[in-house]
């Protein structure tokens, strides 16, 4: 097993009392306590020694030291007011994770080289928060994300390969230390379940075959194992800091004829380009909107295939041009409104701006899953784009997945690179929609078949979904006078009904059967009207 990455945690003690103390501006030497209606959740080092802890009731913290400030809870106060100790700690580190307010993780093994070693980074990260965020924070470096995070509570750097002697003693309640989202309000259960079962510390968790711990306590108890045996190897989610760049211009006098788009386009690309090379970085997606001068906000949002080349200066003008022509053409132009059914009349554009989405730095975007872009690939988008150029953006269509029951209807067109959001949503329930894989190729025109069971006979599905023969053999219909074409079936699922408004003059009821092929192939055959056809075929 590969040793997990070098992961190095900036933690702010009892941060959100901190953050509350900041908000309510109570003095810092003054015992604090926050407070969520039901229990006390963080104490102030003040508080701590005057004997509040952790989990007690507001009257029995206010017993131990009745001067106790109880301030309230809040996330959205702490997440809100760690921000400057996350962009302290971006001036050293381009990327962090924020795993919780007052938490945050990054890849420390290239940080640490750049820097001179790994204690000479975490010296400059307390520094920089200190002087930028006024905040005390402790750094650790260990081996994975748990034992980083156990190790800034103890301000350790772990050399590599000592990961698992630091964690063996620690005790098992540490592990609540560990957890951030919602495992945080499961970890306690299972602490105390393993305290129960004779675990005191990480090194006994960490000594059970792993398989064993994950049947027995499932994916949590899996986690924890992972952590305690140093082996917690996720990768930290790093926040990009780069924000979105956008220009803008108005249009006075406003543009209303074509020929006055190519000007407008070219200047207002150039000046978005010129801003993000001054700045090296890159885009994965690119906005544009435009205002009417009836005040109708048109917005339209494209891809920018950075493994393709991206978006030159000149490409960029090509597609805000090709826009504005649709939209002064009252072609593809739409509200940004959820419900919209009409598009806008043409009216003339009083404003235009250009804003570049997913900013990242050049040379740090995804590649592609098959390697670099080609020669061929290149050429092949250019000469799409240049296409779009001679007929119009919204005639080069792509294909893009939607929400629907049946298999024609989860297939939407869309113009070419255009981030378009699909017309049907995706993730909503869609009763007898068929279930997965979704097939690969979908037949344009259905091609009629004859399903026979044994006897022969056409295969029928009653109101209760019965079939009354087993699947035997597909019949194909004859081609050019070719002879009637049999495939025996070897296998077969379904039915699957799909009732489509039933409660109009023409409802729309069609069963559809899934069956493997005895030449290898798969296919979905749908049943209407007692005509077979064959709609797909899977790979």
């Amino acid at each position: 097993m590969s040793a997990p990455p070098r992961i190095l945690a900036l933690w702010a003690p009892d941060w959100p009392v901190l953050a509350a103390m900041t908000a309510e501006q109570v003095p810092g030497h003054r015992p604090a306590a926050v407070h969520d209606g039901r229990q006390v959740t963080s104490v102030s080092a003040t508080a701590r020694r005057q004997g509040v802890r952790r989990g007690m009731r507001r009257r029995q913290a206010q017993e131990c030291c009745p001067e106790l400030a109880l301030l309230p809870a809040d996330q959205g106060r702490d997440t809100r007011l760690f921000e400057p100790v996350a962009a302290a700690a971006e001036s050293v580190v381009a990327g962090v994770e924020v795993a919780r307010p007052g938490l945050l993780l990054l890849p420390a093994a290239g940080a640490g080289r750049y820097h001179g070693s790994e204690h000479a980074l975490a010296e400059l990260l307390v520094a920089q928060v200190i002087e930028q965020a006024g905040y005390e924070v402790q750094v650790g470096v260990a081996d994975g994300a748990g034992a980083a995070v156990l190790a800034a509570r103890a301000a350790r750097i772990v050399p590599p390969g000592g990961t698992a002697a630091f964690l063996a003693p620690l005790g098992i309640g540490e592990l609540v230390h560990v957890a951030t989202g919602d495992a945080v309000a499961r970890v306690p259960e299972l602490v105390d379940l393993l305290g129960r079962l004779g675990l005191r510390t990480l090194g006994d968790l960490a000594g059970l075959p792993g398989a064993d711990v994950l049947t027995r306590f499932g994916p949590l108890g899996g986690w924890a194992h992972r952590v305690a045996a140093g082996q917690d190897d996720q990768p930290t989610a790093l926040r990009r800091p780069e924000p979105d760049v956008a220009v803008a211009v108005e249009l006075d006098p406003p543009v209303e004829r074509l020929e006055a788009t190519a000007f407008v386009a070219r200047r207002l690309a150039e000046e978005l380009h010129a801003q993000m090379v001054a700045r090296g970085v890159g885009c994965g997606r690119l906005q544009i909107t435009a205002r009417t001068a009836d005040g109708v906000d048109l917005v339209r949002t494209w891809r920018t295939d950075t493994a393709l080349g991206g978006l030159s200066a000149a490409r960029m003008a090509d597609r805000v041009r090709w826009q504005l022509e649709g939209w002064l053409t009252a072609q593809g132009a739409h509200r940004p409104a959820v419900g919209t059914l009409d598009d806008p009349a043409p009216a003339p554009l009083v404003s235009l701006a250009l804003r570049a989405e997913q900013v990242l730095a050049v040379g740090a975007e995804q590649g592609r899953l098959w390697g670099e872009a080609s020669g061929a690939d290149l050429r092949a988008q250019r000469a799409v784009h240049r296409v779009q150029g001679l007929i119009g953006a919204d005639a080069v269509l792509s294909v893009a997945v939607q929400g629907g029951r049946e298999v024609r209807d989860q297939v939407h067109l869309v113009p070419w690179g255009q981030a378009a959001p699909p017309a049907r949503p995706l993730d909503a329930p869609w009763p007898g929609r068929l279930p997965p894989p979704a097939p690969a190729t979908v037949l344009v025109t259905p091609e009629v078949v004859q399903l026979c069971g044994q006897d022969g006979r056409r295969v029928q599905v009653d109101a209760r979904l019965q079939v009354s023969a087993e699947p035997a053999v597909v019949w194909w219909p004859s081609r050019d006078g070719d002879a009637v074409r049999e495939t025996p079936v070897t296998g077969w699922a379904g039915p699957w009904p799909v009732v489509q408004r039933w409660w109009g003059p023409n409802p729309h009821r069609r069963v559809y059967l899934q069956a493997t092929l005895a030449d290898g192939r798969a296919v979905l055959l749908a049943l209407a009207d007692g005509v077979w056809t064959l709609e797909a075929h899977y790979d």
